[in-house]
């Protein structure tokens, strides 16, 4: 895969604290702030699966509910 270099401006105590933890994990700089933001996707996505669970669990025979009584109605549709 293609690297791109980028350049930000942080503070130096951050930066600093950057450069320790790429060392703690014996990574670059660079590929431990690309773990870092690949950590921060997926993670992202999994929140949303979470609250996607949640939200089924929650409003799930609801929906289940509204949904046959649409296919019910387009039945009744269909047949008259």
């Amino acid at each position: 895969m293609a690297k791109e270099q980028l350049g930000a401006r942080v503070d130096a105590d951050v930066a600093d604290l950057a450069r320790k933890r790429a060392a703690d994990r014996n990574l670059s700089l660079g590929d431990y702030l690309a773990q870092l933001v690949l950590e921060d996707v997926h993670g992202m996505r999994q929140r949303a699966m979470t609250a996607a669970d949640r939200f089924i669990g929650e409003f799930g025979e609801l929906l289940d509910a509204a949904e046959d009584a649409q296919a019910a109605s387009a039945k009744e549709n269909r047949a008259a």
